[in-house]
């Protein structure tokens, strides 16, 4: 399976980093047993080849259209070059906020409306950027019911937000999986098993539970 495949990719390049014992510390001020840095395969050449190529394989399978590929500001906006440029689409982006000069633009580039637009991230941990970029393009009268990223923890309140605005979320791996890799490489013993994927049913309650 490739989203077996890529998990295992990113956990070899130190991309997705492990640590149950002594957590990371997100901006939020959650405490994770997981780290993901998915900007540094941008570095990569092949495997970042790789990672294109998942994602046109995602849209075949999922069978995703668009007019149009929308990168979210900044991690997103990469991706979203390469992948229209694969599939020869015009390509936008959306800054997390207004331009404070000229025309004040929130969108990058040319959209119209009714077309149908593919958000593309780098990493869905609470969804917002990505949501946040469908809604600036939907006010924009263009139609945006898909978006692909490259992995995704899998947290249930994002999970919710992207039922609950109606964006079909498709990732090439995801936490369960990359857990899945781990314990079979061997980089997560059996009893930290359970520990680990406790977090991504309650982020917020997972340190005190387990005194971290």
């Amino acid at each position: 399976m490739l989203s077996r495949k890529i998990a295992s990719m990113l956990l070899e390049m130190g991309i997705v980093s492990l640590s149950p014992e002594k957590p990371f510390t997100y901006a939020s001020g959650i405490k994770s047993p997981i780290y993901c840095d998915n900007r540094l395969l941008i570095s990569f050449i092949e495997e970042r080849r790789r990672i294109i190529n998942c994602f046109l394989e995602l849209i075949k399978e999922d069978r995703i259209e668009c007019d149009v590929v929308a990168g979210t500001a900044t991690a997103g906006i990469p991706w979203a070059a390469w992948l229209a440029d694969h599939l020869g689409k015009p390509m936008v982006y959306v800054r997390s906020s207004s331009k404070g000069h000229g025309k004040g633009k929130k969108i990058e580039g040319e959209v119209v409306p009714n077309q149908k637009i593919l958000v593309v991230e780098d990493l869905i941990s609470t969804g917002s950027s990505s949501i946040k970029t469908a809604q600036v393009l939907r006010e924009e009268g263009c139609e945006v019911s898909d978006c692909v990223a490259i992995f995704s923890y899998e947290l249930k309140k994002a999970l919710h937000e992207y039922d609950v605005n109606k964006i079909n979320l498709h990732t090439i791996t995801d936490f369960s999986t990359l857990i899945e890799v781990a314990i079979e490489d061997g980089k997560l013993s059996s009893e930290q098993e359970s520990v680990v994927l406790s977090w991504k049913d309650n982020p917020e309650g997972w340190a005190d539970k387990h005194g971290l």
